[in-house]
């Protein structure tokens, strides 16, 4: 049987999957991704792409603007609400544009959320991953894995009992949905309040004229006689969604296409709507934590690694991140900058985020059921901003400064600097440009010192990585980088003479406020021990 060979093979072509795969091939990793449907979805999906995972995204040209013009084509306001049908007189508005402020967002951040269904964002990363050369394999589905000290072997096929062949990769990242077969085979347990129900999806076109007016892009719980479910209406696809949660005993062989326009017309509260079903399928409410992301060579990220409801909107965009942090981390490995026990570090950071997400989500399920359904669910966070773009890591890729209170959320209106966190956003002009602090993370890793006292961190950089073969931009803030509000040293926590090492995820792994004695004994050693050298 005839054997292929690639460093890295993505398994399933969602948030996650596409996400990695993309930005290994913007690194110039060859990747090869394996995806058992024969495209993107169809289906909007998830909603919206919050403004950590665009930032982790924008690196790769073309991806930041192509997802802004599928949002400006949509509109700018997002209401929620509980309602018998489109046409109740009397909604429950339970959130809109003005209940939940996020103006500060340009404040910490130089994007902004991108309202996008999912079908539009997956085909932006399939495209650009295609253009970066990423191998990308449609209508095939992984048959078998297996693992060795050295790597690991794949059997795939193509179609329905189409050829066989055998991949052969030294990682494999396992973005293959909230059932995930990689996770069962390989024996990963899991945990969380696990099968919460099931929805059918239908894909519907109609003239919704007069009941969605002022209302695009708007979620809608749905509680009548006849289902509770939600309706999503102006997804920016020429379509709307009808999601409708199975009572007990039902399949999805009961939603026939008689039956979904007979619910269309239940949930617009227009019994006499021309209706046309585009699409439907059903798929899983859960919540499913995996109790590790690795096993062995194997990474499991996206909805493999955490199920969650879609009451908060972020799981979409915490699958990006996963495979967007799958791919430096890989890429340092593969290239040899870090050490193997350095993949370790992803379960270490992205477990707890995506632990604390899926809790925050299932919190929001608890607040829109009945008192007696919610017990045992736990308390919605007090301040959501915090798991938006707030998030701290802890791991051996981190020099946590002492009396580090290990916390795995901070306010983002108030940015530190402090390692764990992501590094704060700061207006620069570099030749006249004005730019962020967040536009020079993502290609390597990045020591910033001011200029001042900084040109011994900028010798000692040079020579760091020339010694250890990393790839290291060393930059002078107040040089050809001039701090345009003056808050550079207070945002990231450093004096004159002092230093501050980002990755290439854009948090801060190191700083120290002051001069050391040594500053390339110092700065070798902070590179040996985060990449697990």
């Amino acid at each position: 049987m005839e054997q292929e060979r690639v460093p890295v093979l993505v398994v399933g072509g969602g948030y996650a999957g596409l996400s990695a795969a993309m930005l290994l091939a913007w690194r110039e990793v060859p990747v090869m991704l394996v995806e058992r449907h024969p495209s993107t979805s169809i289906q909007p999906k998830a909603f919206g792409v919050g403004p950590r995972a665009v930032e982790l995204l924008r690196p790769v040209p073309g991806v930041e603007e192509a997802l802004s013009g599928i949002w400006a084509g949509i509109g700018d306001d997002m209401r929620i609400a509980i309602a018998k049908s489109l046409a109740d007189p009397e909604p429950h508005m339970i959130m809109t544009s003005e209940d939940e402020d996020m103006s500060f967002l340009s404040e910490v951040t130089p994007v902004a959320q991108i309202g996008a269904p999912q079908a539009e964002i997956e085909r932006v990363l399939r495209h650009a991953a295609e253009e970066l050369g990423a191998d990308l394999r449609f209508s095939t589905e992984l048959c078998s894995l297996d693992q060795d000290e050295d790597g690991v072997t794949a059997r795939i096929r193509t179609g329905g009992g189409g050829e066989e062949r055998l991949v052969r990769a030294d990682y494999v990242v396992a973005a293959d949905g909230y059932r995930s077969p990689l996770r069962h085979a390989l024996g990963v347990p899991t945990s969380g309040k696990g099968e919460l129900g099931q929805t059918c999806s239908i894909m519907f076109d109609a003239d919704l004229g007069g009941l969605v007016r002022e209302r695009e892009v708007t979620l809608w719980y749905l509680q009548n006689d006849a289902f509770t479910g939600v309706i999503v209406t102006g997804t920016g696809v020429g379509a709307h969604v009808l999601g409708v949660n199975l009572a007990e005993g039902q399949t999805e062989a009961d939603f026939t296409d008689e039956r979904c326009v007979e619910l269309v017309r239940i949930a617009t509260g227009r019994p006499d709507l021309d209706v046309r079903v585009l699409d439907r399928t059903t798929f899983g409410l859960a919540h499913i934590l995996a109790d590790t992301y690795r096993a062995g060579r194997v990474f499991f990220a996206g909805d493999a690694a955490h199920t969650m409801p879609p009451t908060g909107g972020q799981g979409g965009s915490t699958a990006l991140q996963d495979g967007a942090d799958l791919a430096w981390r890989l890429w340092l490995v593969v290239t040899g900058q870090a050490g193997p026990g350095f993949l370790d570090t992803y379960d270490a950071e992205r477990r707890p985020i995506g632990a604390l997400t899926a809790d925050a989500h299932l919190a929001n399920l608890g607040v829109r059921m009945p008192p007696a359904a919610r017990v045992g669910y736990p308390e919605p966070l007090a301040d959501p901003t915090g798991a938006l773009i707030g998030h701290r890591y802890h791991s051996t890729a981190i020099l946590d400064e002492p009396g580090d209170d290990g916390s795995i959320m901070e306010d983002p209106r108030v940015p530190n600097g402090r390692p764990g966190s992501r590094a704060p956003h700061v207006v620069l002009d570099w030749e006249g440009q004005r730019i962020s602090t967040i536009d020079l993370f993502g290609s390597g890793f990045v020591l910033m010192a001011d200029r001042q006292g900084g040109h011994a961190w900028m010798d000692a950089g040079r020579l760091a990585k020339e010694r250890l073969g990393v790839q290291l931009t060393r930059l002078l803030v107040g040089d050809e980088l001039r701090d345009v509000e003056g808050c550079w040293r207070d945002r990231y926590g450093v004096n004159g003479d002092g230093a501050v090492l980002v990755r290439p995820d854009g948090y801060v792994a190191w700083r120290t406020p002051s001069m050391v004695d040594d500053p390339l004994a110092t700065l070798e050693q902070v590179l040996r021990t985060v990449l697990s050298r």
